[in-house]
């Protein structure tokens, strides 16, 4: 068996896998193993769909679980409207205007670098399994990555 018959990709899939699991990491144990089953199986064909609209799709999930205590009524209209008068609420409103604004300059580095993609990808895997992290970082890494060499404006 030579190097280039075997799938490379199958193979970092299957060692994601192996973190996710090691690590307890949920996010990426479900993530990787989709993505396998995607892989060996006729579903290959959905990957463009998944890469146009995967992202999209996984941020209004994400979305939707921030907004739900706001919509179940856990977080009462009036804490929300109190948030405005506290030092550390105004002070959590401008780091998240600031990091919104960073994983938008993160989406255009992806789009427009995708060789940059993976190491990216590695940094946050390595930060999920190794320092018990959440997988929302490759956006906000996208970004400041932007800022640090100036692409992007």
């Amino acid at each position: 068996m030579t190097l280039s018959s075997l799938d490379l990709n199958l193979i970092v899939l299957l060692i994601l896998l192996a973190c996710g699991i090691f690590s307890h990491n949920t996010a990426i144990t479900v993530a990787a193993g989709v993505l396998i089953v995607f892989r060996i199986t006729p579903l290959s064909e959905y990957f463009p769909f998944l890469q146009q609209h995967g992202l999209n799709i996984g941020i209004i999930i994400l979305t939707i679980g921030v907004l739900t205590p706001i919509a179940s009524g856990k977080i009462p209209g009036d804490a929300i409207l109190k948030s405005f008068l506290s030092w550390k609420s105004l002070l959590a409103i401008t780091i998240g205007l600031a990091v919104a604004w960073l994983g938008g300059r993160g989406v255009k580095l992806m789009s427009n670098q995708p060789d940059i993609v993976a190491g990216l990808l590695i940094g946050t895997v390595a930060g999920v399994a190794l320092l018990r992290g959440v997988p929302v970082g490759p956006l906000i890494a996208a970004g400041i990555l932007s800022l640090l060499i100036g692409i992007g404006q």
